[in-house]
């Protein structure tokens, strides 16, 4: 009987011996998961890396015209206050990214408000001057 007693005993130790490290695995991962994910900043109150772009906007929402002509208002202020400055610089001035202001821009170059010299990247943006350039 002393037997079955001791195989008793190192059965239990070994199941013991596997919960506990099926514990630590799991716990191992939980860390891992949250690091990865950030969770475990937003719980302890650790700042996120700051996001260098806006958020992308979901595709097929269209903007309302209102929204699109404010913004056009603030691009257009941020130029006047700003002459030759490209679109990247612009746009952080105004708090959007330049992908935003690209509608709001073509508006303004169209109705003469605002005029380009330059290509792509190396576009500059300057008020324009003249009689359209006053009309809102």
């Amino acid at each position: 009987m002393a037997k079955t007693t001791g195989i008793g005993e190192l059965s239990e130790k070994v199941e013991q011996v596997v919960r506990e490290y099926i514990e630590a695995s799991r716990s191992a991962a939980t860390v891992a998961l949250e690091r990865a994910f950030g969770a475990a900043a937003m719980r302890t109150g650790i700042a996120a890396p700051p996001q260098t772009r806006a958020p992308r906007a979901k595709a097929n929402i269209r903007r309302p015209p209102t929204e699109v002509a404010a913004l056009g208002e603030r691009f257009y202020d941020a130029v006047c206050g700003n002459p030759g400055e490209t679109m990247v610089v612009l746009a952080a001035k105004i708090g959007a990214s330049a992908r935003e202001l690209n509608r709001p821009m073509s508006l303004l170059k169209r109705t003469g408000r605002v005029r380009t010299v330059g290509q792509r990247h190396l576009t500059r943006y300057f008020p324009a001057v003249g009689s359209r350039a006053s009309s809102s």
